[in-house]
């Protein structure tokens, strides 16, 4: 049985059950640790302060980078910085080159691990992903956090759910994170 979350749970048990963004956010307020960031970057403070007891500050990224960015003129020739971020200002560029462009998490992490390329590296990219995606093996990836997705698509992908419906998918979903252990979809679920 799922325990609740409280300062009183043991790591252990607390990393073996899953618990939703907002479940965490509300620990954090009740407990004096900062509820922002990814569900990652939240779930490794708790973690530390049930380990320890110290309430780690999350890292926070400048913001004046962000303003110098909107100063900038933005074009094809705009190198990758170390500071990037997909901003509404980069994405409304890449609109007028690619009026159906998005920010994948493959394009995200493209500018995370090129910095010193261009943004017309960026759009030959983001044009190779395009191409892959018409190859109907093409899966997208799907990052850590998003376990419910992942589980999702690993349900499907079983060949004895051909033909089931997503509420079973979600009622199968609702079950395994109840219980103890990884949330990931195996056959025996």
């Amino acid at each position: 049985m799922r325990p609740n979350l409280t300062k009183d749970i043991s790591v252990d048990s607390f990393k073996d059950f899953y618990w939703l963004k907002e479940e965490l956010q509300s620990f954090c307020r009740e407990n004096g640790i900062s509820a922002s960031g990814s569900k990652i970057e939240i779930s490794d403070r708790i973690e530390t302060f049930l380990r320890t007891g110290e309430i780690k500050k999350p890292i926070r990224k400048s913001k004046v980078n962000s303003k110098l960015e909107i100063q900038v003129d933005l074009s094809l020739d705009t190198v990758i910085s170390e500071n990037h971020r997909c901003s509404q200002n980069v994405r409304a560029f890449f609109k007028t080159v690619i009026p159906k462009f998005h920010f994948s998490t493959y394009i995200q992490n493209y500018f995370k691990n090129n910095v010193g390329k261009t943004y017309r590296d960026v759009l030959d990219a983001w044009y190779e992903e395009e191409e892959r995606k018409k190859d109907p093996s093409y899966k997208k990836d799907i990052a850590p956090q998003f376990e419910y997705n992942q589980f999702i698509r690993d349900f499907f992908a079983d060949p004895k759910n051909q033909g089931k419906s997503r509420e079973e998918a979600i009622v199968n979903w609702n079950e395994i994170k109840k219980l103890a252990g990884s949330n990931k979809y195996t056959s025996n679920n």
